[in-house]
């Protein structure tokens, strides 16, 4: 196909040589024409070696851009979504933060996943739901019967137990009653006998679920006195740890006139179970009235929670 300035010459020069509306003799003669066919061949030579030019220039422009565009994004650094950890009481699958990139979620027996199980990361450097967490399972909280009949479910970290505390056997003229699921009272002592009213008034059951390597100090349990409607109560209160297998983790202080508090001091790591025997005794006047006994239960959670 002949360019348009060609063709366009091309036309030019053949009417030039012989024009319709002129005489014969008004023509170019044959050397003329010669010498002009020469001439527009120069000319579109020249035309084609600056096309030509131009070209390679507009070449050379593009690959240099190109290299300057690949420069820049290879120097860029890929993008990546925040890091990621496993949730408390679980696990995370996927180390690879990249976008496109997933990550799975699970968690230990006796929690349950609250969120996404599983989140990938956009372009945009986020991830598509936010990181979820692990909710202790209340085992004691359904329907279906876990324990035991005669027990009582206990929800723990992770677990439950089941527990069922009972009144100490009575010995001599001492016995007890259970006067709920957890407590039991001494039943009225003979007027002379001293070794009955020494004994403990009441005895009450307290469960504590606990995770491992809780920060301390930290106070567990409080206990307290009550008097009853137009009787006088005590004026003085001692506290102390009686019983129990807690080697030296718990102390018992006063926090004000009428409250004790129980402490722990040492972190504990679980998976264990303590025992810690609690007694407040009453006196008036100087005079010791009664004394009453918390025998506290701690399951200490194998997680941290």
């Amino acid at each position: 196909m002949v360019p348009h300035s060609s063709r366009a010459l091309f036309l030019l020069l053949l009417l030039l040589a012989c024009p319709a509306s002129r005489a014969s003799q008004n023509c170019l003669s044959k050397q003329q024409l010669l010498s002009a066919i020469r001439q527009l061949q120069q000319m579109l030579k020249g035309q084609e070696t600056r096309f030509a030019e131009g070209i390679r220039h507009m070449k050379s422009r593009l690959a240099a851009l190109q290299n300057s565009v690949s420069r820049v994004a290879s120097d860029a650094p890929p993008v990546s979504c925040p890091a990621l950890n496993a949730p408390p009481d679980g696990r995370k699958f996927g180390s690879k933060f990249l976008v496109d990139h997933e990550v799975h979620f699970t968690c230990n027996p006796g929690f349950r996943l609250v969120g996404p199980s599983s989140v990938v990361c956009l372009p945009n450097g986020t991830w598509t739901g936010e990181q979820p967490h692990c909710r202790d399972v209340d085992e004691c909280a359904g329907s279906q019967h876990v324990c035991p009949q005669g027990t009582t479910c206990i929800n723990t970290g992770g677990g439950f137990q089941c527990v069922s505390p009972e009144c100490p056997e009575g010995s001599g003229n001492v016995s007890y009653v259970k006067t709920s699921p957890f407590q039991c009272e001494r039943n009225p002592c003979p007027m002379d006998s001293r070794p009955c009213r020494s004994m403990p008034k009441t005895i009450s059951f307290h469960y504590l679920s606990l995770p491992s390597n809780l920060k301390t100090p930290i106070t567990l349990f409080r206990m307290a006195t009550a008097s009853a409607p137009g009787r006088p109560g005590p004026n003085s209160l001692r506290f102390g740890i009686v019983g129990g297998n807690s080697r030296g983790h718990f102390v018992m202080q006063r926090s004000d006139r009428q409250t004790g508090e129980l402490i722990l001091v040492q972190t504990l790591e679980g998976p264990q179970t303590l025992e810690v025997d609690v007694d407040m005794s009453e006196y008036l006047d100087r005079s010791f009235q009664a004394n009453h006994v918390s025998k506290v239960t701690i399951f200490v959670s194998p997680y941290d929670f």
